[in-house]
């Protein structure tokens, strides 16, 4: 009895376990659809809308509205008795013996209806002067332009700004005003959300280059912008803490992202905030810091999201400061050097992981190492490349008296081809290989990034 219970009793766990493996798998496979499936579907595009466009809001052409404006004024003319002036030429309305015709016809028109000849000739009279002026006016080698013509280019500048103003008050088809429309489309951050693959860069597609009225904001700014977009805007938010982790390529682009933050965030704190050793800390910016030394896989209590907004929220506080006045930002050539140093020290072991072919341990890269690496350079560079533009604004005048410029701009551009690497899987092959290896294609502008940095160092510290 107690083997039969006992073989009964495993059987039941056995049971009960594959159950639970199974309902495993087809949550996991679910939710790879659904993720699938979010990406594959995306709003159309402007050319691909059904919407037909609006008739109010479509500009008609300058010819159609002055042909639409004399025939109306034709007829206007015609109906009050009077004789039709001549029209542009080539607006394909009446010519002058036709007008004439017309003319003897409404004459004799008047004459049956019981006129006195008075009137009559009054008429004929009123029309061959028209006549005269239109000869006058459309004659060749005057360069002028009929009467009827400045008429309709009045009446096409008066309704061009009539659509003009309507449409600036008209609402929009998804319920915003065309100008906020137009303001959030300009705004987008155009960042594709890919299980594989990271944003391009982080507030590249604005169109608008910003300028702040106060040193420091634009750096500033270019620290928030990078993990704020990974932790508010990009599709499933904050990755590296979730249970289900089914997006590693992703985990490790935001990793790379933070890892930068928090080295601006401290220069930023114990540097450039300063006059010196013997300077209070900025409390906003201390917080900032604190917040961001979070472990990114912390799910509960405090979430490492949460805190990161806390840490971003502190620094828009300082950022606001600076715009009022309140707080300091020096930007003083022994405040950069350090900045740029550990972004140096940053691309330096990117570039270590990318080339290395033996672990710590003695084992060979893996192919799911590889990638892993792969993405976490190309978050580190995205976030570069926002922040370099940043101290670029900010730090021009120091750097362009140092001659340092070009190698600014040659450290934004390598980090730049960092970003645009987008391969469908990334490969590891042997460097003889027909197949590539995505690794080296990632240090060689990692490296660039690296070596122009340090040369930018040298020159300041001249």
């Amino acid at each position: 009895m107690t083997e039969n219970g006992s073989d009964s009793g495993k059987a039941l766990i056995i049971y009960i376990a594959k159950k639970m493996f199974l309902a495993i798998v087809l949550i996991v496979f679910v939710i790879i659809l659904l993720e699938i499936g979010i990406g594959w579907v995306s709003p159309p595009s402007d050319s691909q809308s059904t919407v037909p466009p609006r008739e109010d809001l479509v500009h008609p052409k300058p010819v159609e509205i002055a042909s639409k404006n004399t025939q109306k004024t034709q007829d206007a003319r015609i109906a009050s008795g009077e004789h039709a002036s001549k029209p542009v030429q080539g607006s394909g309305t009446a010519e002058p013996a036709q007008t004439m015709a017309a003319g003897s016809e409404l004459g004799a028109d008047h004459e049956g209806s019981g006129q006195s000849s008075e009137t009559v000739q009054k008429s004929r009279a009123t029309g061959a002067m028209r006549e005269k002026l239109i000869h006058s006016e459309t004659a060749p080698g005057h360069g002028a332009t009929s009467r009827s013509s400045q008429v309709a280019t009045a009446t096409a500048t008066h309704s061009n700004k009539t659509k003009t103003q309507e449409k600036e008050h008209l609402p929009a088809s998804d319920g915003q005003s065309l100008p906020a429309a137009k303001s959030a489309a300009n705004t987008a951050t155009g960042h594709e959300d890919t299980q594989a693959h990271g944003p391009n860069d982080h507030g590249e597609a604005e169109a608008e280059v910003v300028d702040f009225p106060m040193v420091g904001m634009a750096f500033v700014d270019a620290v928030i912008s990078p993990l704020e977009y990974e932790l508010n805007e990009r599709f499933y938010g904050w990755r590296p803490n979730d249970i289900l982790d089914f997006t590693d390529n992703v985990n490790n682009f935001q990793l790379g992202v933070l890892e930068v933050t928090r080295r601006s965030a401290v220069i930023l704190s114990e540097r450039i905030s300063r006059t010196g050793s013997t300077a209070a800390f900025d409390q906003n910016l201390q917080n900032a810091m604190n917040w961001f030394m979070i472990k990114s896989d912390r799910y509960w209590f405090p979430s490492a999201e949460s805190k990161y907004k806390d840490g971003l929220k502190e620094l828009r506080t300082y950022f606001s400061r600076l715009e009022k006045g309140e707080a300091q930002f020096y930007n003083r050539t022994d405040n950069l050097i350090p900045l740029l140093m550990a972004y140096q020290d940053l691309l330096g072991s990117c570039d270590e992981n990318l080339v290395k072919f033996k672990e710590d341990d003695g084992s060979e890269v893996s192919f799911f190492k590889a990638d892993d690496y792969f993405f976490y350079a190309q978050g580190v560079a995205s976030a570069l490349h926002t922040i370099l533009k940043g101290i670029e604004k900010d730090f021009v005048a120091m750097v362009d008296s140092r001659g340092g410029m070009e190698m600014l701009h040659h450290a934004i551009t390598s980090c730049h081809h960092a970003m645009k690497l987008d391969p469908w899987i990334i490969l590891n092959s042997d460097l003889s290989s027909v197949f590539a290896n995505h690794r080296l294609n990632m240090a060689g502008p990692i490296s660039h990034a690296r070596f122009y940095l340090g040369v930018l160092i040298k020159a300041l510290s001249t």
